[in-house]
């Protein structure tokens, strides 16, 4: 099973205090004022040129997390050019499964999250 960005917002936006707004015109999922994921728009491709295609999205992870992410799944996850050193990593979504993007988002999320919410997630 393939994910889309519909099955990104429903999984982001299922984990404590998560909530979606804009940041440069792209859909982001936020906790604690700060992002965990961006949605790709086709056309758009200032910040994140990865971006500019609906089957895309960027995800902020541990660098440690994105090391072995990367290296788990080389055909589906990038460091990006200019902020992959700070954890920021596309994925392409039509070749995640859900099980990987639950996984991937629950790393983005508790890399962001306020302390006092990781007793709510686990690791």
């Amino acid at each position: 099973m393939t994910t889309s960005p519909e099955s990104l917002r429903r999984i982001a936006l299922g984990f404590p205090e998560a909530y979606e707004d804009l940041h440069r015109r792209r859909p982001a999922f936020r906790v604690g004022g700060k992002i965990f994921a961006m949605l790709g728009v086709a056309g758009e491709a200032a910040l994140f040129p990865g971006l500019a295609n609906d089957d895309m999205a960027v995800v902020k992870l541990d660098r440690e997390d994105q090391l072995n992410m990367v290296a788990a799944h080389p055909e589906v996850l990038t460091p990006t050019e200019s902020y992959g050193h700070h954890g920021w990593t596309y994925l392409q979504l039509s070749a995640l499964s859900e099980a990987d993007l639950k996984l991937i988002l629950r790393l983005a999320w508790r890399h962001v999250a306020p302390q006092r919410l990781w007793p709510t997630m686990g690791r």
